[in-house]
């Protein structure tokens, strides 16, 4: 009899411990740690973005701390044991007790961003890929070149100028403006095109120049066609060049045409790109040319924070050929500024003596995709945090 009482409270014991683990040790736990983790680093590396325009605003060097690596253990500890029942004279009977705990142990590498790191994801000017990557993402045109654009060389029937996208820029700012606004206005029709030029190069060599290995090896990469009368080769290729903004597909153009364009690109810088709008295609009303030239990040992050108090932006009508737009905001981003704490904000921060906060606002929600497209502009900036050169700090919990 006291045998078999035995086995029964083992097994209960057994049963109740196995159960105590299953709590305790559950995936949904791994799921929290997960979550709360990648909550803490898009909030930390958010309210990095706006204090860096803080600094901006108050003419102060930017800097940007990276999360490296993030290593977290995690210590499940499960006791059981027995202890007699306060029963008295009535018999002697043995009550189990259980207990359980959690911890968790992370380590965290944070890397100051600085030297090559910093100049290459800070200050040197985004190159063309990266914008074409934000516009084929359906982001709003204005917003995207508003930010990353620093000037506008244009040439229509009556100008031809280079404008700034700078509110001190009194003359060429307008300009930058409703041309970006004109842009916005095209894409509205669903009609703006973000393509590479795609042509075909051909050259023409002499047959003797070839043997027949190296003839045939031509033939894997290059359409070949062989005259015989003449004893030359002609070679041809499909291909593709720099990206062009217009309002017109770029393959309904002559092979000599996009050639062309492509030998314009050829003389730019990787950090500028050709906008062609053309007559007889939407937006056609008002026709233009000219070329994009690309900030770097801290230029965009400078521009923002000069742009609270030392330049700010004004209202700047559309130009006259250009039909009707969705949004044309006074603000490339607006920022709040106070001296007390900002009730009610998305992401805010303390500098100095002011508080700064993304300005909210009804309908739609231009500043709230603009800081998105900031923190995903920074984002594509993005390469592997290195701690060579750069004292690093780990912080256990």
């Amino acid at each position: 009899m006291l045998r078999s009482k035995r086995l029964a409270f083992k097994s209960a014991l057994l049963l109740w411990a196995a159960l105590l683990s299953g709590c305790i040790a559950t995936p949904t736990m791994l799921d929290d740690a997960v979550v709360a983790y990648d909550r803490a680093i898009t909030e930390t590396l958010s309210k990095q973005l706006l204090l860096n325009i803080a600094r901006a605003h108050q003419h102060q060097p930017m800097h940007f701390t990276g999360v490296s690596n993030i290593a977290a253990t995690f210590n499940f500890q499960l006791s059981a044991g027995a202890s007699p029942a306060l029963t008295g004279d009535s018999g002697a009977l043995v009550v189990p007790t259980f207990g359980g705990s959690i911890s968790e142990n992370p380590t965290i590498s944070i890397v100051p961003m600085e030297g090559e790191e910093f100049t290459r994801r800070l200050l040197t000017p985004l190159p063309e890929n990266k914008l074409t990557l934000l516009l084929r993402q359906g982001a709003d045109v204005d917003l995207i070149l508003r930010l990353l654009v620093d000037e506008l060389h244009i040439k229509d029937a009556t100008l031809n100028k280079i404008c700034q996208n700078k509110p001190a820029d009194r003359q060429g700012y307008p300009t930058f403006r409703q041309a970006m606004l004109h842009l916005s206005a095209i894409q509205d029709q669903h009609a703006l095109y973000v393509n590479p030029l795609l042509y075909d190069k051909t050259w023409q060599l002499p047959a003797s120049h070839f043997s027949v290995e190296e003839f045939s090896d031509l033939q894997k990469e290059y359409d070949v066609n062989f005259d015989a009368k003449q004893q030359q080769i002609k070679l041809s290729k499909r291909i593709s060049g720099h990206i062009i903004l217009s309002n017109y597909n770029p393959s309904r153009l002559s092979n000599a045409e996009r050639e062309q364009l492509q030998e314009e690109a050829n003389n730019l810088y990787a950090n500028e790109i050709i906008v062609d709008i053309r007559p007889g295609f939407a937006g056609g009303e008002w026709p233009w040319h000219g070329r994009l030239k690309l900030r770097s990040f801290h230029n965009v992050l400078n521009f923002i924070g000069q742009g609270i108090q030392d330049d700010p932006e004004y209202e700047i009508a559309k130009h006259a050929q250009t039909p009707e737009v969705r949004e044309n905001p006074t603000q490339t981003l607006g920022v709040t500024v106070t001296e007390s704490a900002i009730k009610e904000a998305d992401v805010s921060i303390k500098y100095g003596k002011y508080y700064y906060a993304i300005q909210r606002e009804k309908g739609h929600q231009w500043n709230r995709e603009g800081f998105r497209l900031l923190y995903q502009i920074f984002q594509m900036t993005m390469s592997e945090l290195s701690q060579q050169g750069a004292p690093s700090i780990t912080i256990a919990k």
